[in-house]
């Protein structure tokens, strides 16, 4: 390890189970010297699990926030400043729920009460996050915010459905406030657009280990592993990226720039 977070202190959202990259990453910044604050939806936190990664980010605190309710997110902030001793150096978001997706609704089907759900929780979440540390000045001086994206949001995946539509619209927040953010405090804004990565999520996805196993033929350098995609973050997090902000970063193995490999081709041809 480098001690590339000594001193810095974050918040984690959307830890579920060492599936996820939120859990991952929280153990890589834990690594890396950062102090933590775990934090996720109250039905979620309710699966337990989340205390085993307290345990072993030396008994981070938990704190239970609907991302969608604005007093919630508020005693967030207010009890992990609390705890911190001081304003906040790093967020990951990593958070994303389809109820269309859950119900098996075709993107040409969609609940419309459903979408505007998916909105909220995958992508304005990240707005109230930032908005909530924007008015209480709440992240310090060069501070660095990470949400996780997938390239659906550039390019159709038919099975990704409207969570294609949520990522977009929180790299486009992403960007936005990150605009904002860095002529206030110099603090950074990106988004991390992963491989398909086996989480609890991304397993939901219709078709996924098919994909998974389509990207890794795409990719030069195959797929992105979650602990990979950790490091990645934990970089970013650090100072060694500080002039980095309101960028869509691919982690994804060159995936994203790829047209084809020979592998496809000749998968293709037999």
């Amino acid at each position: 390890m480098y001690n590339l977070l000594k001193g810095k202190k974050g918040i984690i959202f959307g830890a579920l189970n060492e599936q996820s990259i939120a859990w991952k990453t929280a153990k890589a910044c834990f690594d890396e010297g950062a102090e933590l604050v775990l934090t996720n939806a109250p039905i979620a936190l309710r699966m337990g699990e989340i205390n085993n990664l307290s345990k072993e980010c030396n008994n981070a605190p938990v704190i239970p926030a609907d991302v969608v309710n604005m007093d919630d997110l508020k005693k967030l902030f207010e009890q992990s400043m609390q705890h911190f001793g001081g304003g906040i150096d790093f967020i990951l978001h990593s958070i994303g729920m389809s109820l269309n997706v859950r119900k098996g609704k075709a993107y040409t089907e969609i609940d419309y009460n459903f979408n505007q759900k998916t909105l909220d929780i995958s992508a304005m979440s990240l707005h109230r996050v930032l908005r909530t540390a924007w008015d209480m000045d709440a992240l310090n001086e060069g501070a660095s915010v990470v949400a996780l994206t997938y390239i659906a949001a550039q390019r159709v995946f038919p099975d990704y459905n409207e969570m294609a539509d949520a990522k977009a619209l929180l790299e486009s927040v992403t960007r936005s406030f990150g605009y904002y953010y860095g002529k206030r405090k110099k603090i950074r804004v990106n988004t991390v657009s992963q491989s398909p990565t086996k989480t609890t999520a991304g397993s939901g996805v219709k078709g996924f280990d098919g994909f998974m196993n389509y990207a890794e033929k795409m990719s030069p350098l195959g797929n992105a592993t979650g602990e990979d995609c950790a490091k990645y973050c934990t970089l970013l997090f650090s100072d060694y990226a500080k002039m980095v902000t309101m960028q869509n970063l691919f982690h994804d193995g060159g995936f994203s720039f790829t047209g084809v490999t020979q592998e496809i081709i000749e998968q293709m041809e037999k």
